[in-house]
C-alpha cells in the first residue's frame, strides 16, 4: 500500500459528542473509545451505534477490554472477539487494537485471529506498540499481519519527543503501512511534527475542559479518582477545525 499525499486527521473521540464534534471540525476518521484517563477501552454499543450515524467521517472503535498493559487472559480474549462481531454488525469502517506477549513482542497469532475474524474491515495498531521491545521488529510483524495503520509517540511520552524515531519508522515503513504520529499533538506541533517526521496521518484528541451546569454540589464526596468531578473533557469542533487548518496550510 502507499501513502496518499493528503494529509489526514484522525481525532480520539471519548464519546458520541466527540465524535460529533470530530465530524463538524472536519476530521477523516475518528478512533471511538471510553476511560480515555486509562488509555481508551472499548466504547458502549450505544457510542458506536449513534458515532456510525454522523455523515462524512470514518469511525474505528478501539478494541480493548480494560486499561493497563496490553497482555490479555482467555477471557479478555473472548470479549474483544465478540466485541469485533459488534463493530461488523454496526458497519463500522475499521477497528483498532493492540496484543502483545509477556516478553513484549506484537502477539501475531492472537493478531492473525482477530484480523481474519474483522474480515472484511481493515485493522489498525495502537500504542500498544510503544510499549512493544523492539519497534523495528514490532513494525515488520504488523506489516506482515496486515495491519494498515499503527499509531506511535516514537516509544516517548509525546509524538514530539519521538519525532526523530517516528521519522525513522516512516522511513522503514516504505509505504507498506501508514505511521500515524500521536501524543500530545496539537494544531501548534502538527506542522512541524510532519515536516519532521515526514508523516500523513496524525492523530490528536483535540479536547477541551466542559464545566458542569449542577446548581448543588456535593464537595464532601467523589465517585472517581479525578480532582474536579463537575467538569469533563471532550473534543472541540474549534479545536478540530484548527488542526485541520493547520495540516491544509502545509500541503
Amino acid at each position: 500500500m502507499t501513502n496518499n499525499n493528503l494529509p489526514k486527521l484522525e481525532i480520539c473521540a471519548n464519546s458520541f459528542a466527540s465524535a460529533k464534534a470530530a465530524a463538524i471540525g472536519g476530521a477523516n476518521r475518528v478512533e471511538l473509545c471510553e476511560n480515555m484517563a486509562e488509555g481508551g477501552t472499548t466504547p458502549s454499543y450505544a457510542q458506536i451505534k449513534f458515532s456510525k450515524s454522523l455523515p462524512n467521517i470514518e469511525i474505528w472503535p478501539i478494541i480493548r477490554p480494560r486499561g493497563g498493559d496490553f497482555l490479555y487472559s482467555d477471557d479478555e480474549f473472548e470479549l474483544m472477539k465478540a466485541d469485533i462481531q459488534l463493530c461488523k454488525e454496526l458497519h463500522c469502517d475499521g477497528v483498532v487494537m493492540g496484543i502483545l506477549t509477556a516478553n513484549g513482542a506484537i502477539d501475531k497469532k492472537r493478531c492473525a485471529e482477530l484480523i481474519a475474524l474483522a474480515s472484511p474491515m481493515p485493522v489498525a495498531f495502537h500504542r500498544a506498540f510503544d510499549m512493544s521491545n523492539d519497534l523495528s521488529r514490532a513494525l515488520e510483524d504488523l506489516i506482515e499481519l496486515g495491519i494498515v495503520r499503527v499509531l506511535t509517540s516514537g516509544g516517548s511520552p509525546s509524538a514530539q519527543q519521538g519525532a526523530q524515531r517516528i521519522a525513522q519508522l516512516v522511513k522503514q515503513a516504505d509505504g507498506r503501512i501508514e505511521i500515524m504520529p500521536g501524543a500530545g499533538v496539537n494544531a501548534e506541533n502538527i506542522v512541524q511534527l510532519r515536516k519532521e517526521t515526514g508523516a500523513q496521518n496524525f492523530h490528536s484528541s483535540a479536547r477541551a475542559k466542559v464545566g458542569s451546569k449542577m446548581q448543588y454540589r456535593n464537595e464532601a464526596t467523589k465517585m472517581g479518582s479525578i480532582d474536579d468531578e463537575y467538569q469533563y473533557e471532550q473534543s472541540a469542533p474549534d479545536k478540530v477545525k484548527a488542526l485541520v487548518e493547520a495540516l491544509k496550510s502545509s500541503s
